[in-house]
């Protein structure tokens, strides 16, 4: 079809004449973007679309399939339900960002080749970055310079195995890696595993998440995490490793989740335990185990950015976001209350709600494969979910002691795009024949059996049983969970104190060297035709002496930012000899 019109672009060229629209025009503008793109995706036809050449490789802008389509459906719907909610804001940047970042993750799920993968893959780093910056906050300045550099070097990684992947197999083009995985492979694997936040390559996302602005947060909740599902799922299917780095996953966002009293980081380590479920789903490689992991992103995006939407009106109206600085908000936000539990039901996999018949298409697959192991971690990571985000989090934000907060509905936009997503989680979960018909292989897969629904409800019941009994010891406290990102934190300021002091230092004695002595004897023997005197001899002693003993001149520090860019330049040359060395002795 020569008709075709890529989302991707929509997003990307729509947002540039945001800052130009006041009001209500802006508003309507705003909507009419992603509704725009909701139009574009139902009239895509299955095909590629955009084949080119670059440098001698084949370039393919956009391949689309059955796994591209479904993934940019629910991004295209979660772009429209995000911009509801963020309809109330007056400053342009937010939104022309969020429009930058959904477009990029388009792009990706279409991308047909390496490179235009790799150029979006950036965009989306850049453009959900700015999501956090424009908190402003000083912890939130710092968090977001983590998560730009975290994925800056992701993106390095993730080039570096490119550009060996493809000088190996010939091609760019992107699709399933076949065969045993080379060093690009790896490579490649790795970048795409630091997206989607598999431990230890995980603590960027809880770092991050909890400091964007109200609104970001419901947008970064829904992309980055999912467009690396995608990527996964589309590259590495059957991978045993993912299996295993899954279950793990599953299991450690719901651990580090117990020690939280934030109430976003709490959300933000759910994500990591969830995404675990979709991961090992595509380690799996079966149909089945690939259309749950395939589903349960669908189903994801949705519950999650829900949650995320019920915690920003609370933290929009009351200024807080610890637990145990809140309480005692139901009677002031009862819409508020009950669009969050919808959500909070969601991700526990309530029988009649959308988790419930999309995380338990995983578990399914881990029972036909006969791994038994697998599939008893994902149900204790399942009943460790309902009792932190659907008991824990909703008792002490809206229950529990009064904290005398003056509180509130949000305004309207809020309300309404936290009740079309929980509408859809509840939809999904009583009628999945529309998604499962989306998803990459035929469906043969009943959730509503009354085993599965017994079984399910009997775990949830137990789970809110310990809740109740157990709930002092749950009560939140005001400490810090060291994650992995503690060696980035204290290896940052190592890796500045040795470019501030020894580094700097060497740099300047060798510079000074260089300025009084060796500089002046090499223009003096150039003046002369190269004939040496003793005099001049002498004069390179003694400058080279006074050089070595002027502690104050030579062990002068250098300005940072040159000190940064020459070790910048040093790591470069570093990779990029790594890269030619593995070439050249392929």
């Amino acid at each position: 079809m020569t008709d075709f019109v890529h989302p991707a672009l929509i997003f990307i060229l729509g947002a540039l004449p945001i800052p130009f629209f006041t009001g209500l025009v802006r508003k309507s503008y705003l909507v009419l973007i992603p509704v725009l793109a909701i139009v574009a995706v139902m009239a895509i036809e299955p095909g590629s679309y955009g084949e080119t050449q670059f440098l001698g490789q084949e370039i393919l802008i956009a391949k689309v399939d059955k796994l591209s389509i479904v993934f940019a459906t629910v991004f295209t719907i979660m772009a429209l339900i995000g911009t509801v909610y963020a309809l109330h804001l007056s400053g342009a940047g937010e939104h022309v960002a969020a429009f930058v970042y959904v477009g990029s993750a388009l792009g990706v799920v279409f991308a047909g080749d390496y490179l235009t993968l790799y150029l979006f893959w950036e965009g989306m780093a850049f453009a959900s970055a700015y999501l956090v910056f424009a908190q402003g906050a000083g912890q939130a300045i710092r968090a977001a310079f983590r998560y730009l550099m975290v994925h800056v070097t992701g993106g390095v990684v993730l080039l570096g195995g490119i550009l060996l992947h493809g000088a190996a197999a010939g091609s760019l083009l992107f699709g399933p890696v076949e065969g045993a995985l080379d060093a690009g492979a790896y490579l490649i694997l790795a970048g795409f595993l630091l997206n989607a936040a598999v431990p230890p390559l995980n603590a960027w996302l809880t770092d991050a998440y909890p400091e964007a602005t109200v609104t970001g947060a419901v947008f970064m909740s829904a992309f980055t995490t999912k467009t690396a599902v995608y990527v996964l799922a589309r590259a590495f299917p059957g991978i045993e490793l993912l299996v295993w780095l899954g279950t793990v996953m599953a299991l450690y966002g719901v651990i580090y989740a117990v020690l939280e009293n934030d109430c976003r980081r709490l959300l933000a380590y759910h994500i990591v335990s969830q995404v675990g479920y979709m991961v090992a789903g595509i380690g799996i490689g079966t149909e089945l185990a690939v259309n749950g992991a395939t589903s349960h992103a669908f189903a994801h995006i949705l519950y999650k950015g829900l949650l995320f939407m019920g915690a920003g009106a609370v933290i929009y109206v009351t200024g807080r976001r610890k637990l145990s600085e809140l309480g005692g908000l139901y009677k002031a936000m009862p819409l508020t209350v009950a669009f969050y539990m919808a959500g909070a039901l969601a991700i526990s996999a309530f029988p009649f709600f959308s988790g419930f018949v999309s995380k338990s298409m995983v578990i399914a697959a881990a029972a036909q494969d006969h791994r038994a192991l697998v599939m008893l971690a994902l149900t204790m990571a399942s009943s460790g979910t309902f009792l932190h985000t659907g008991l824990k989090l909703p008792y002490y934000m809206f229950l529990g002691t009064d904290r005398g907060l003056q509180a509130r509905e949000p305004p309207g936009n809020m309300l309404v795009a936290m009740g079309v997503a929980a509408a859809l989680c509840i939809a999904i979960g009583i009628f999945p024949g529309p998604l499962y018909a989306l998803l990459p292989y035929p469906v043969d897969f009943e959730p509503y059996t009354g085993v599965h629904v017994s079984e399910s409800l009997g775990i949830l019941m137990f789970t809110a049983l310990g809740f109740v009994i157990f709930l002092r010891a749950l009560d939140p406290e005001s400490t810090i969970s060291l994650d992995t990102d503690w060696f980035y934190r204290k290896g940052a300021r190592a890796f500045m104190w040795f470019a501030e002091r020894p580094l700097a230092r060497y740099e300047k004695a060798v510079s000074d060297v260089s300025e009084t002595a060796v500089l002046p004897f090499l223009h003096g023997s150039a003046r002369t035709g190269m004939r040496l005197d003793l005099n001049g001899v002498d004069g390179v002693v003694n400058g080279v002496a006074r050089s070595i003993l002027d502690g104050g001149g030579v062990l002068r520090r250098l300005q940072t930012g040159v000190v940064t860019h020459y070790v910048l330049a040093m790591i470069a040359g570093l990779i990029a000899a790594i890269l030619v060395f593995a070439v050249v002795w392929r």
